[in-house]
């Protein structure tokens, strides 16, 4: 019994030596974890107070190597859900949707990341004006994401769509169309919505102790 109790803990001092720093939160898992060599790494809740009347926020997601991966979650200061986003390479990629305080989605966004450690990205684009058909299109690395697909902007007040924008790699599409909300109605949240309030129905905001160990 005693040997066992040893190697547990020898491999939960092991797991811990390798982060410079770390949060711990109630159930003892590390986040906000920072290399030997400063990157962050895995699990990572940043905080973001209010700025001249900008609205705070937290977000939650997992970097890789110094950089955002997968999905992202938005949050009020409150503990509201206000947003879903996707990174590959620590840029926006795929589908991004933003809701209000009150659960309704406001906008929907769509980027297409670049591989940051490549000055030029190769890529397939569907050509709008044939289903199903692509061409190869090599684009220069700006370091950046570029807005790829429809933007949808929703009427606040209605919940209808209010208009769109097409890109296509960060080209405007001046044949986008405007669709304009004529009634109110009875706006249903959006799934991502419901989830998160299902979830977390009752329960209190995450607090986390400082697991710093030094520079």
């Amino acid at each position: 019994m005693r040997w066992i109790t040893f190697i547990l803990l020898f491999f939960s001092v092991n797991a811990f030596s390798q982060w410079k720093d770390y949060k711990l939160n109630a159930n003892g898992d590390t986040l906000n974890r920072i290399d030997v060599i400063g990157r962050k790494q895995g699990p990572w809740v940043n905080r973001f107070e209010t700025v001249r009347g900008e609205p705070g926020f937290e977000e939650e997601g997992w970097y890789v190597h110094n950089r955002k991966d997968g999905e992202w979650r938005l949050f009020s200061l409150q503990g509201d859900l206000v947003g879903v986003e996707f990174y590959k390479w620590g840029l926006k990629d795929s589908v991004c949707r933003y809701y209000s305080k009150h659960g309704e989605l406001r906008l929907e966004q769509k980027w297409k990341a670049l591989n940051p450690d490549k000055q030029f990205d190769t890529l397939l684009i569907e050509d709008p004006d044939k289903l199903d058909t692509y061409r190869t299109v090599i684009v220069k690395n700006e370091g950046a994401s570029l807005r790829h697909g429809t933007w949808k902007y929703y009427d606040p007040e209605t919940g209808e769509l209010a208009r769109t924008e097409s890109y296509t790699l960060g080209e405007l599409d001046k044949k986008a169309t405007t669709a304009t909300p004529t009634a109110k109605k009875e706006v249903t949240k959006p799934k991502e919505v419901l989830d998160f309030e299902k979830k977390n129905a009752g329960k209190k905001k995450v607090r986390f102790r400082d697991g710093s160990t030094g520079n």
